[in-house]
């Protein structure tokens, strides 16, 4: 296989901090949002949400590439779940259920599950993985949880805190990949570009 750092990698997603992300590697990429259906089937592992949704995402941007005409590069999907005692922690609904989960959370350890796939345009091969980061949040105060929720940063992110923000401030520690907490895990996505024959480094 040849390996090459030129093909465009295309990011299905909207998220700022996935695009944010993609930047740092250093190589041609573009934006896509796939706005895909995000439910899931009840009973899936949090393993199997978090890739059966990172492969839907890059399978509805790579239809739209391939009904555009002929395409290179390489489409990636990605999601984030955070799972505190086996049940998922979505983005909340409003302020009070921030509170309801950020208060689950304080003083405890929790899992962050990042999934990533990667279509290649031009093969068709699709590459799909996750990875699992051990959260540990400190104790927090009614008050403090209050304050963070009025700062606004809770109210689009899974589990309602931003590791990469103000949120960081909460966190006793973390095992595994911090990037994985923040929603793309670079490590595994590097390994799954060069399996595909693009080199980050």
């Amino acid at each position: 296989m040849t390996i090459t750092d030129t093909r465009t990698l295309i990011l299905a997603s909207s998220s700022p901090r996935r695009q944010e992300l993609i930047g740092a590697l250093g190589l041609p990429y573009a934006i896509r949002v796939s706005d895909v259906d995000e439910t899931t089937e009840p009973g899936l592992t949090p393993a199997q949400i978090v890739e059966e949704l990172s492969a839907r995402k890059a399978g509805a941007v790579y239809e739209r590439c391939k009904e555009e005409g002929p395409a290179d590069g390489i489409v990636i999907g990605s999601d984030t779940i955070v799972v505190l005692d086996g049940q998922v922690l979505g983005k909340p609904q409003d302020e009070e259920d921030a509170f309801r989960m950020l208060s689950s959370l304080q003083g405890r350890r929790h899992q962050v599950y990042s999934g990533v796939a990667c279509f290649d345009l031009v093969t068709g091969e699709r590459l799909t993985e996750h990875r699992v980061t051990e959260v540990y949040m400190n104790p927090l105060t009614e008050a403090q949880i209050r304050r963070y929720i009025a700062s606004g940063e809770p109210m689009d992110k899974a589990g309602s805190y931003a590791i990469q923000g103000l949120g960081a401030t909460m966190i006793d520690r973390i095992e595994g990949d911090y990037f994985n907490v923040v929603g793309l895990p670079l490590s595994l996505l590097s390994k799954l570009l060069e399996r595909l024959g693009v080199a980050v480094i």
